[in-house]
C-alpha cells in the first residue's frame, strides 16, 4: 500500500482526470460512496448524523455522503460550513445533485445556532478541510473544530481529520480529534508520525478507481502482514544448516551478558543456520547459561587484531559498551569483513565518527536507531527526528549508503536507494529493555535468508511486531510482556506466517 504526500496526492488525481480520461466528479462520486460502505459499520439504525461539509473536494465528498446516507434512510443533516462562493467545480456539481434530489443543505450563519444543532448530533461525518490546509486554523474552522472534539459524538473524519497537515515537518496546528477516519486512495505521512497520527483515531482505507497502472511510484509504502507472506523465503525440505547463513554477532560485556543472549536466541528462533557469539571472554560463561546453540569467539581484553572473516554477515553492538576498544571492533567488521552488518545499541555511538569512511550501498550496512540514537547519528534534534523522520532517514541512506531501520511506534525502514517501507505492527509492551536486541537478532537472521535485505529488513520489523501482537492477545499484558518472551512466541509466529 503506497504512502503519499499531499502533492503526490494532488499528481495522482490529475493523471486519472487528464491522463486516464475520468471526469473529476464521477472521482468524487466514487470516493463518497465508497466512504459511504466504510463508515456504515459504525452507524446504528437511528443515530442522528450531522456531515460538516466545507469548500473543495473534500466538501465535495461531504455532499455524495450526505445524498448516499439520505438515500439508504440514515437520518442526516447536511451542514455547509463555508459561503456559497467557496463551493465550485466539481463541488458544486455535487452540491446541485444533492439539492436537486430534494434534501436541503444546511448554511452555517453563525456559531451559536450550529451549536445547539452538534449537541443533538450522535455522529459527527467531517469533510470540511483536505489535504491541502497550512497554518493556524482560520474562521469559521477555529472555533467549529474545538467545539467538534468538545461534544461526545463519535467523530468520523473524510480522508484527514480537518485541520490536520498531510505531510511532515509542520508541528504547529489544530485539528480534528476523529474516533475513525476514513482514507481516500492511500494513507498520507501524517498518518505515520508520532504527533500527528493519534488525530486519526482508528483509520482505514477505501479504492475509487484510481488507474494504478499509470500512477507515479512514491517509494513510499506500508509493509503489512500479507507482503510478509509474500515475500519471506521457504526453506527447503533438502537444505543444511550452511544454507541458512553462517552469522556473528558482535557484543556483550561482563555486565551485560542479557542483550547478546537475547540478539542471539531470536537469531537462532528466526531460522538462522549457524551463529556464533563474539563476545568478552569474562563474558562467555554468562552468555553461554542462555544459549547453548551458538559457537563462541571469546573477544580480546586490549583491542587486539580480531580476524572476523569467513562469515555471511554480522551484528554489532548489542551491550557493546563505548569503550575505544569497542570502537575497533567496529573498525575491524567494516574493513576486514565482507557481507552485511547491522550495528544496533552502542554500536551507533561508535558510527558517528566513521560515517565519512562508510563502503557505500555495495556492501550492505544496516543501522537501527530509535530517535534518540538516530539524533546523535545525524545532529539533528530529537523533536526534528520525529516531525520529519521520512526525509531525514531518506537523506541520511542516500547519504551514507546504508539501510536505515528507524525505530518507534511506526517503524520507518529505507534503502540506500531512498525507497521507504512502514511498520506499524507491534504494540506498547515492546516499549522495555531488550526490544530492540531481539530485534536485531531476528534481522540478521532473515537478511541471511532473503536474497533482498530490504524485504528482509522490512519483514522482520513486521514478525516482531506482530509476535508482540499475538502474545498479548492471549495469555500476556502489554505490562508484562518481555523480551524474552518475545523470543519464545517467535516459533509461532513463524509458524503463522508459513
Amino acid at each position: 500500500m503506497d504512502i503519499v504526500t499531499a502533492q503526490e496526492m494532488y499528481e495522482w488525481d490529475r493523471l486519472a482526470i487528464e491522463s486516464a480520461g475520468m471526469p473529476g466528479a464521477m472521482l468524487m462520486e466514487n470516493a463518497g460512496r465508497a466512504v459511504c460502505s466504510d463508515l456504515e459499520r459504525k452507524l446504528q439504525p437511528g443515530d442522528r448524523v450531522m456531515v460538516l461539509i466545507g469548500g473543495g473536494n473534500n466538501g465535495g465528498d461531504g455532499f455524495v455522503i450526505a445524498r448516499t446516507l439520505l438515500n439508504r434512510g440514515y437520518r442526516v443533516q447536511a451542514w455547509q460550513v463555508v459561503p456559497n462562493e467557496k463551493i465550485k467545480g466539481d463541488a458544486l456539481v455535487h452540491k446541485e445533485l444533492f439539492v436537486h434530489s430534494g434534501y436541503t443543505v444546511q448554511h452555517l450563519e453563525d456559531v451559536q445556532s450550529w451549536k445547539t444543532a452538534l449537541r443533538e448530533a450522535d455522529i459527527v461525518i467531517d469533510s470540511m478541510l483536505g489535504i491541502g490546509v497550512k497554518g493556524k486554523l482560520r474562521p469559521p474552522f477555529d472555533e467549529i473544530i474545538p467545539l467538534v472534539n468538545e461534544h461526545e459524538a463519535y467523530t468520523i473524519a473524510v480522508d484527514i481529520p480537518s485541520g490536520v497537515p498531510a505531510d511532515e515537518g509542520v508541528t504547529e496546528f489544530d485539528g480534528i480529534q476523529a474516533d475513525f477516519t476514513v482514507i481516500i486512495a492511500a494513507p498520507k505521512q501524517s498518518v505515520f508520525l508520532e504527533h500527528t497520527s493519534p488525530f486519526y483515531g482508528e483509520w482505514s482505507i477505501v479504492e475509487i478507481g484510481l488507474p494504478s497502472s499509470i500512477l507515479s511510484d512514491p517509494k513510499r509504502s506500508h509493509w503489512q502482514v500479507e507482503n510478509v507472506k509474500s515475500t519471506l523465503p521457504d526453506r527447503q525440505a533438502l537444505s543444511h544448516k550452511g544454507s541458512h547463513g553462517k552469522g556473528l554477532a558482535v557484543g556483550g560485556a561482563f555486565h551485560m551478558p542479557g542483550s547478546i543472549a537475547m540478539t542471539a536466541r531470536a537469531a537462532l528462533r528466526s531460522g538462522i543456520g549457524l551463529l556464533t557469539i563474539a563476545t568478552p571472554k569474562n563474558a562467555v560463561p554468562l552468555v553461554t547459561s542462555f544459549v547453548q546453540e551458538a559457537m563462541y569467539f571469546p573477544l580480546a581484553d586490549g583491542g587486539e587484531a580480531m580476524d572476523f572473516s569467513g562469515f555471511d554477515g554480522a551484528a554489532f553492538g548489542m551491550g557493546i559498551g563505548r569503550e575505544e576498544k569497542s570502537s575497533f571492533l567496529l573498525d575491524e567488521l567494516l574493513n576486514g569483513t565482507d557481507g552485511p552488518l547491522l550495528i544496533d545499541a552502542d554500536g551507533l555511538y561508535h558510527l558517528k565518527e566513521k560515517l565519512g569512511t562508510m563502503p557505500g550501498p555495495d556492501r550492505p550496512i544496516v543501522v537501527t536507531p530509535h530517535p534518540g540514537e538516530f539524533a546523535h547519528l545525524t545532529g539533528r534534534s530529537i523533536p526534528e527526528i520525529l516531525a520529519s523522520p521520512f526525509s531525514i532517514s531518506r537523506d541520511f541512506a542516500c547519504r551514507y549508503g546504508v539501510y536505515v531501520v528507524l525505530k518507534g511506534p511506526n517503524t520507518i525502514i529505507t534503502a540506500p536507494d531512498g525507497r521507504q517501507r512502514v511498520d506499524t505492527s507491534g504494540n506498547d509492551g515492546l516499549a522495555k529493555g531488550g526490544s530492540g536486541d531481539v530485534l536485531s537478532g531476528v534481522l540478521l537472521a532473515l537478511i541471511l535468508q532473503s536474497d533482498s535485505v530490504f524485504d528482509a529488513l522490512a519483514n522482520g520489523c513486521v514478525i516482531h511486531g506482530f509476535t508482540a501482537e499475538m502474545l498479548t492477545a492471549g495469555e500476556h499484558s502489554t505490562r508484562g510482556l518481555l523480551a524474552g518472551d518475545l523470543i519464545e512466541g517467535l516459533s509461532q509466529t513463524f509458524r503463522a506466517f508459513s
